[in-house]
């Protein structure tokens, strides 16, 4: 009886809780205008549904009283945790290996041998995939430039990566992947660089999970963007259509002062440097836009 009492009470504080969800029109805009400072992604109203309910998730998980008492416990409390579970949860997580590889054969067959052929260039060839999510990104850069350039062996390739979300950096140091993450990669690939598990789970080799250089951060954050210097290419594909522009903007200047003289930027298929900046001055491989850095000699 005990049981059943204290259940029916959950349920109740559920369903209250439920009711409160829905935030008022002041309280949706000063959390997105919070999260916005904080991460840089901004919300609009009609993704106030998809707002409520992660909210609604973790003020459950964390007994709050409502939105009131869980909005101070993010802004207020000294280790951030809960914040951080918070953008775990607000952020699209959405990729698998050879994604837009098309992108990946610009890089072999025009970036990379433009960089080598530099005279003044001594190595190592710097690339950064941000957001990296779970992995696929850059543990996929590594696989394709193993195996399609012929140069590889000759160069330092260093391939760092980085995500504001805690929880896909953990998966992706992990390397264990399903039959989604792996639907476009050659059955040989999957032979070659992975080890089976079990019927539904494969794990990257280990000299792979070792050569990616993972770290968590936020693009907005001027400190985190400091450890980023010297960086040949960066993949940022698909993040910058979630930020407003003052946000795209103030992150691309970010990645200027990343890269090196002659630096590329590859955005996703949806995203336009010329509606975000003018520093950078497109090249195309192919049919493939990429977006380069000025050198010193050109500028």
């Amino acid at each position: 009886m005990t049981v059943q009492k204290n259940i029916r009470v959950k349920l109740m504080k559920m369903a209250e809780l439920s009711q409160d969800a829905a935030l008022s029109r002041e309280d949706f805009a000063k959390f997105c205008e919070f999260f916005y400072r904080k991460t840089g992604i901004l919300f609009e109203e009609k993704k106030k549904y998809f707002v409520d309910r992660r909210i609604l998730d973790r003020i459950n998980a964390t007994d709050c009283a409502g939105f009131r008492d869980y909005f101070h416990k993010i802004r207020f409390e000294p280790d951030g945790k809960e914040m951080q579970r918070l953008v775990n949860q607000m952020t699209v997580n959405e990729t698998y290996f050879f994604r837009e590889d098309y992108q990946f054969k610009a890089l072999v067959e025009g970036v990379l041998p433009e960089i080598a052929m530099r005279p003044s260039f001594d190595g190592p060839i710097r690339i950064w995939s941000v957001p990296c999510s779970t992995g696929e990104e850059p543990y996929s850069l590594a696989i394709y430039i193993l195996e399609q350039w012929r140069d590889a062996d000759r160069f330092d390739i260093q391939i760092q990566a980085s995500d504001i979300d805690s929880a896909v950096l953990a998966e992706a140091e992990a390397g264990i992947y399903g039959p989604r993450s792996l639907q476009r990669l050659p059955p040989a690939l999957v032979a070659k660089y992975f080890t089976r598990l079990d019927s539904e789970r494969f794990r990257i080799c280990p000299d792979l999970r070792r050569s990616i250089d993972f770290s968590q951060g936020n693009v907005v954050e001027p400190p985190f963007m400091k450890r980023f210097r010297g960086v040949d290419v960066i993949f940022c594909r698909n993040m910058l259509i979630y930020f407003d522009e003052t946000s795209q903007r103030d992150t691309i200047e970010a990645f200027y002062d990343c890269l090196s003289p002659g630096g590329y930027i590859c955005l996703g298929h949806s995203e336009s440097m010329s509606r975000m900046s003018a520093l950078f001055r497109p090249r195309k491989f192919g049919d493939v836009i990429l977006y380069q850095k000025p050198s010193e000699k050109s500028r």
